[in-house]
């Protein structure tokens, strides 16, 4: 009930007036029912608003816990918006929290739902798509569900990291085909193989986002950056393509 005032009443039809986020192809490519993952490029915070808003069926998003955890009035209604908006409160301060928050993207989508995910693990610094984490592998080869890739295109226009005011800016989604894993089951213990699908992954994002692709992890590139020193590399362009036969 929450999730649907939020996204019908609340917040969706401001979102739709001011920024007419519009799914541009692909909308049939998610079933309508069934277990399945949402691998997207994450640009912005609004990813994970503007997405939901154009699809029938819920989205769950894994969130940082710090949105769930706040005091005050201002804490209360953050956790509230964001637990009608769907999202889960995830742990990452350990490997033993990260493992558990996989293992709660497992149990999503084997109980029939959506999940989204964002194999970047954080925002792109630069608006350039960076080397996906192989969690996202892991969780598709665990629960043997496909992987929808999903471009979100202009939302770090509409909200630039740093900026407090959102932007009107016309949002634009592409969906692509399933990939489809099965060819590894039992597999997810196997790093190689696990690197190998999330490569598979980041380049069909590549190729629907048409995002230059570099081969450093977003976090690494940020942590270079806060540090003052070089942060990637030069943009590869085009990741090679990775699909494993």
């Amino acid at each position: 009930m929450l999730y649907w005032l939020i996204k019908n009443v609340l917040v969706g039809p401001l979102l739709q007036l001011f920024f007419r986020p519009r799914v541009i192809e692909g909308a049939e490519h998610i079933p309508a029912e069934g277990g399945v993952i949402l691998a997207s490029n994450h640009l912005s915070v609004s990813d994970s608003f503007f997405l939901p808003l154009k699809l029938s069926r819920r989205v769950t998003f894994p969130a940082k816990l710090e949105y769930f955890t706040g005091k005050g009035l201002k804490g209360t209604l953050k956790r509230w918006f964001f637990h009608g908006m769907g999202q889960v409160p995830i742990d990452r301060s350990s490997a033993s929290a990260a493992q558990g928050a996989l293992d709660t993207g497992v149990r999503i989508v084997r109980d029939g739902k959506v999940l989204g995910i964002y194999p970047e693990g954080t925002r792109s610094p630069d608006g350039r798509l960076y080397k996906g984490k192989v969690g996202v592998a892991w969780i598709a080869l665990e629960s043997g569900v496909p992987v929808i890739p999903v471009a979100m295109i202009g939302t770090d226009k509409a909200n630039p990291i740093g900026s407090k005011v959102w932007r009107p800016y016309p949002i634009k989604i592409k969906i692509g085909k399933p990939l489809d894993f099965s060819r590894y089951a039992g597999l997810s213990g196997d790093r190689f193989v696990l690197r190998s699908v999330t490569d598979e992954i980041m380049y069909a994002l590549m190729e629907l986002s048409g995002q230059e692709y570099v081969d450093v992890y977003a976090a690494k590139a940020k942590e270079a950056d806060a540090a003052g020193k070089p942060s990637t590399p030069p943009a590869a362009g085009r990741l090679p393509d990775s699909k494993a036969s």
